[in-house]
């Protein structure tokens, strides 16, 4: 009998590699939206890249109600819960990313506890990691936590927190959980509407960074996380495991090198600021907020946990290949 697995954000950018990878592995899917005016839409969208968008079916679902939520797991064997605030630049509230991250994981986790689901898998972030340990330049695992009393970085600390939020709650529940923790994630888009992951790409080709700062980040491709929350509701060992999904250390240097190399005409710049400068702009620029004071820094994440369960991710610049590439096909940059 085929499985049908809840995921939230069905409109999402990881949501919606997620829905593509389970189609083409032979599960029904049933998608959460804010509003169900929207879903033929989505499906019309998802039948571009799939023969299989009749196994799709959508519920409507906010992340800061609890109303819709039981209905929507209802029949569901699983839950993928991704629906999470991705802000692009620090609010001057951190609660308007904490609470809906945190309240819309504790609304999904007892919709499934209620309407029976056993297997879960929740998208977390490297952000609940690798952040707030000061200046240490060390490999990081699922052991480690972001300190959230050491950041002020508003983003982090929701995604600390939800996810701790959720590992609490199912202590006292019959699921079966497991988090993905993905990096950047890049990879191609499937529709205009890209959300903020690909923002660095669609900026650089537009020649919005004159010269890009002395940052980096752990990268993966989207498909990539898609597989990964696959495999860990696949595995019996996933079970109370979190699992960091990135394939490399990658500066932003780096990532404008592999655009210029693939469009050499294009007004990517890889000129590249001293860390000193990268740091003072990183507080003084809105948009850099979220990378305050990383200038300089090496973070690196081990993904030894993920390539157990056979994972095996495409090369970072195949993730940012393709993402330029779908970018530029749907529109939203030009060559």
């Amino acid at each position: 009998m085929t499985q049908k697995i809840l995921v939230t954000d069905a409109s999402g950018f990881i949501a919606g590699h997620c829905i593509l990878d389970l189609l083409e592995h032979g599960y029904a899917v049933r998608g959460t939206v804010r509003n169900l005016k929207k879903a033929p839409a989505l499906k019309a969208m998802f039948a571009k890249y799939t023969d299989k968008a009749d196994s799709i079916e959508f519920a409507q679902a906010d992340l800061l109600s609890d109303e819709g939520w039981v209905d929507a797991a209802t029949g569901c064997d699983g839950l993928f819960h991704l629906a999470s605030p991705v802000p692009l630049q620090q609010p001057k509230n951190a609660d308007e990313v904490i609470r809906p991250a945190r309240e819309g994981a504790l609304n999904a986790l007892k919709a499934a506890n209620t309407a029976g689901i056993k297997r879960v898998v929740l998208t977390s972030s490297i952000a609940a990691v690798m952040f707030g340990h000061g200046d240490q330049h060390r490999t990081f695992t699922e052991k480690d936590w972001t300190n959230v009393d050491a950041t002020d970085v508003a983003y982090y600390k929701s995604k600390a927190l939800a996810e701790k939020a959720a590992w609490d709650y199912v202590a006292g529940t019959d699921i079966q959980l497991s988090t993905v923790l993905p990096g950047l994630v890049l990879g191609p888009a499937l529709e205009s509407d890209y959300g903020t992951s690909l923002q660095l790409i669609v900026e650089m080709l537009k020649g919005k960074y004159p010269v890009v700062p002395q940052i980096g980040f752990e990268a993966v491709d989207v498909r990539d996380i898609a597989s990964l929350h696959r495999l860990a509701y696949e595995s019996p060992d996933a079970v109370g495991k979190r699992f960091i999904g990135t394939n490399g250390w990658v500066m932003f240097k780096e990532v404008a090198q592999i655009l210029k190399e693939a469009y050499p005409d294009s007004k990517v710049s890889t000129r590249e600021l001293p860390v000193f400068l990268s740091n003072i702009l990183s507080y003084i620029v809105k948009d850099m907020e979220m990378v305050k004071g990383e200038g300089g820094k090496t973070k690196k994440a081990d993904n030894s946990a993920a390539m157990s369960l056979g994972w095996r991710p495409h090369s970072i610049k195949d993730a940012v290949v393709s993402g330029a590439e779908s970018l530029i096909e749907l529109g939203v940059v030009r060559n």
